[in-house]
């Protein structure tokens, strides 16, 4: 795995240094051309490089989950001062752009590598999960970026809307240029349904993807393109690949209490695809810094069992804890089955099917309440149904990364959610629809590439 690191990193290099400075770096003797589908599968499973450091932090940073005392933001630097107020303007890596870039080198290099070698019946099996999970890793991040740096989905702009950089090729000498928003979002769904027909339905482990997990990731996708009809195809195939949730009454997957400082085990049987959030772009959010914003907090009702397994107690506020990567300083970013519930959930009320929206609600919120406290949620009518699925929405998966491309998304239909933090005294607000919705490039990679800045 070492010389696979070294292979990674050197294709990093290339993606975010100019030609001349990476033709002055000398050559390591003891780097190896990966060119069996073992030694493919080894760069893959590099979960240092593929599952833990390529989910971005920055849209944490920026979104409403949280808040800072004003204290706390005078003792940080001037660049994380500048994100709490919506106002960075020029930074440098490390960043989310670079980060989420690494795990797509590895991806092309073994699309690449795979693309030379004769497949055969024997090795079939392997050969497809090695492709599939190629085309998995890189749609993710091309996901995760379009939701950083792109305007949110709109059909009338799309095709003319700034995207991201569809890196499809480990050859330096490769222009980077930005598609469209439209050309982002189709390659990231064409890749993802072919590894859906490539990929096993699950795996033997949360950290390789699966057709569970494709069929999640196509769903999240339509979710952001508001195409619901879409996502809920996608989130109902995954769903009858795996259903499970945790009861938190109690339940195999629970460490000894809820109330614990660690309240879930590691690679629970929610997660269908197991992702962290990095640490080294944007960290203002983590429970060492922040507490949840009290609005959010004072939404739960007494009697859920998430406000015991998510929060602790920090003084008169409260910080979080619920990571399903089973750790306070890790923030899981993966695909779990109460997301998929919650997707369907949403679409199935904004098609007018209220029923079984409130059914497919429901079946989550029963393993959340305290036993004999949960009476089922019902609705009237569709924007009624609509509105509760997003509260529970909001109140589950917080902290998870997803927050921000809601934001946009829902402001894009007309919810008019504005973002306000109060710092000594003095009111910052970031109106819906606003500009800084799109964060911007990194500074050096404009000056490198010549692209469009947001």
């Amino acid at each position: 795995m070492k010389l696979f690191f070294s292979i990674t990193i050197i294709g990093f290099m290339i993606l975010t240094s100019s030609c001349k400075k990476y033709l002055d770096v000398k050559p390591d003797a003891q780097l190896v051309v990966p060119t069996t589908l073992e030694d493919l599968q080894g760069i893959l499973d590099d979960a240092l490089i593929m599952n833990k450091s390529g989910s971005p932090s920055l849209v944490e940073s920026y979104a409403d989950d949280y808040f800072l005392s004003d204290n706390t933001l005078q003792s940080l630097s001037t660049q994380d001062q500048e994100i709490y107020k919506w106002s960075l303007s020029k930074y440098i890596f490390q960043n989310d752009w670079g980060l989420c870039y690494i795990p797509v080198y590895s991806a092309n290099l073994c699309l690449e590598r795979l693309a030379k070698m004769k497949e055969n019946s024997i090795q079939q099996q392997e050969w497809n999960n090695i492709k599939g999970s190629a085309l998995f890793f890189r749609s993710y991040s091309f996901l995760n970026l379009c939701w950083e740096f792109a305007k949110a989905y709109d059909n009338n702009t799309a095709d003319t809307d700034p995207g991201i950089v569809l890196r499809t090729t480990t050859d330096f000498n490769v222009p980077s240029k930005r598609a469209s928003v439209k050309d982002s979002y189709e390659k990231i769904l064409k890749d993802t349904k072919e590894a859906a027909s490539l990929l096993p339905e699950v795996c033997f482990h949360p950290m390789r993807p699966s057709k569970a997990a494709a069929y999640g990731l196509l769903s999240r996708a339509y979710l952001s393109m508001r195409q619901y009809d879409s996502c809920l195809k996608y989130a109902n195939l995954c769903l009858q690949i795996n259903d499970k949730l945790i009861d938190l009454n109690g339940d195999e997957d629970i460490n000894s209490s809820i109330s614990g400082r660690v309240p879930f085990k590691p690679f629970n049987k929610e997660i269908i695809f197991y992702y962290e959030m990095n640490r080294r772009s944007a960290v203002l959010h983590m429970y060492y810094y922040s507490d949840i914003d009290s609005t959010l907090y004072n939404s739960y009702d007494s009697s859920d069992l998430r406000t015991i397994a998510f929060f602790k107690p920090d003084n008169n506020y409260h910080t979080f804890k619920g990571s399903y990567a089973s750790n306070m300083n890790v923030l899981f970013t993966g695909i779990a089955t109460d997301e998929i519930y919650l997707m369907a959930a949403e679409c199935y009320a904004r098609m007018g099917n209220i029923t079984e929206s409130m059914n497919t609600l429901n079946r989550l919120l029963e393993k959340r309440y305290a036993t004999g406290t949960f009476t089922p949620a019902t609705a009237a009518n569709k924007d009624e149904a609509v509105n509760k699925v997003l509260s529970e929405r909001r109140k589950e998966l917080l902290l998870r990364g997803l927050r921000w491309m809601d934001l946009k998304r829902l402001n894009k239909e007309g919810r008019n959610i504005a973002l306000k933090r109060i710092i000594n005294g003095e009111v910052f607000l970031l109106p819906a629809n606003d500009p800084r919705y799109i964060i911007p490039l990194p500074d050096d990679i404009i000056k490198l590439t010549g692209m469009q800045q947001n």
